[in-house]
């Protein structure tokens, strides 16, 4: 068994990946990178794989930033300034800083690589943990860590099963009967399956667990030879297979407490939109409810959240929907929606399917369905979205399954 004090987990440095463009999730991509899109409500996407560091007792994070990263910054500011330097623990964000050949970071292996040096050997780091910072999920990653040392692995790579059939859209790991990696294949047309599971193939997550004496040699060996060191799963996994070295499958278990293990990677807006709605379903996939696995984020200090009813047909109700503190739906109606922070729905307002995010108002008699507006939108009385999909098109984003999506701080004309 590990404990916290651990010279395991002491010894463990957590790279934490956040540099993603998030290309497909424009507009909530104009102003912040992935990571920082705000998601149930209240959080970062990001949250999540602290959350998990945190609670798996890893507190020695380095967060690699670079795209559009003021809004990641002053959220790990904000909610992550928790770890006591004095105790050996810290977060720390690392941007680009063009240290070898005058480049940004090219890809994953090439960011760890331009960050060789917090791993070095004078800081101590015997294992390497590197993460995604835009997936939603929960895992223990200690148990990972543990796996990794029992098999005297150079290399571990946390995998779930899909089935066979939806193997084409991911990145696939071959593996033997043993989980030794034989392979890692993008995007296969006929996807190698799991040797006990022969309907099943295995994804590639992209949490991986390195020795960090052997990730420096791999990559300063490929460096020598001139070889690209872009992409861990392009370059650097399939270099290691190739020179025998061990890189095992682990196949992922969840904190999640369901039936069927939970891994989002919400890259498109109707992902997005599908994930943030199934937080509102009877029965959720993903448990928020579980105070054992608690996920972390900045707290507003703001009052409860409130309805408030006036005579006749103005009456706040909010039916089916995630309400945050400080919102307040005052004679409006919103069923089957989100709304974060600070949001105001005036008077006989409707919202239905719909994520309203931070300090969003909502004018009398406006009436939205199947949208999701960002931060700081000032919506004016009657103004309809979602009704008119032709018609939105025109001023906002729609996708082709009739989500309208509205900017952050976009100002909308009568």
């Amino acid at each position: 068994m590990i404990f916290p004090g651990s010279s395991i987990l002491r010894e463990t440095v957590t790279m934490l990946l956040a540099g993603g463009q998030g290309e497909r999730l424009y507009p909530l991509t104009a102003f912040r990178g992935k990571p920082a899109v705000p998601f149930g409500g209240k959080y970062r996407i990001i949250d999540f794989a602290l959350s998990n560091c945190l609670n798996s007792g890893f507190r020695k994070i380095y967060v690699l930033v670079q795209y559009k990263s003021d809004s990641l910054n002053q959220h790990l500011l904000e909610a992550w300034s928790i770890f006591n330097p004095e105790l050996n623990e810290y977060i720390y964000s690392i941007p680009p800083q063009r240290k070898m050949n005058n480049d940004w970071y090219l890809g994953t292996a090439n960011a760890i690589y331009q960050n060789i040096n917090l791993f070095s050997n004078e800081r101590k780091a015997r294992w390497v943990l590197i993460l995604s910072g835009d997936h939603i999920y929960k895992m223990d990653y200690l148990k990972l860590l543990q796996y990794h040392i029992d098999m005297k692995a150079d290399l571990t790579i946390s995998c779930i099963e899909v089935p066979k059939d939806e193997g084409p859209r991911f990145g696939i790991v071959g593996v033997d009967d043993k989980y030794n990696v034989q392979s890692f294949i993008e995007k296969p047309s006929d996807p190698p399956v799991i040797p006990d599971s022969p309907n099943f193939s295995f994804v590639n997550m992209g949490i991986y667990v390195f020795n960090a004496n052997v990730l420096r040699e791999v990559i300063l060996e490929m460096e020598q030879q001139k070889l690209k060191t872009h992409d861990f799963g392009q370059d650097i996994i399939p270099y290691m297979v190739k020179s025998k070295l061990s890189v095992i499958a682990y196949k992922f278990f969840d904190e999640n407490r369901k039936m069927k293990p939970y891994w989002k990677d919400i890259g498109t807006i109707d992902s997005y939109f599908e994930a943030s709605m199934d937080l509102i379903s009877i029965t959720p996939e993903f448990n928020f409810y579980d105070f054992s696995w608690p996920m972390r984020t900045y707290q507003y200090q703001s009052p409860p959240a409130k309805t408030v009813s006036h005579e006749g047909e103005r009456v706040g109700r909010t039916l089916n929907s995630l309400i945050c503190d400080g919102s307040i739906v005052s004679g409006g109606l919103v069923e089957r929606s989100l709304l974060g922070p600070g949001v105001r729905v005036n008077s006989f307002a409707y919202v239905t399917d719909s994520i309203i995010m931070n300090n969003t108002n909502v004018g009398r008699h406006a009436r939205i369905r199947c949208a999701i507006i960002d931060k700081n939108v000032i919506i004016p009385e009657r103004y309809e979205i979602g009704f008119d999909l032709e018609g939105d098109k025109k001023k906002f984003t729609v996708t082709e399954s009739g989500i309208v999506v509205i900017a952050k701080n976009a100002v909308l004309k009568d």
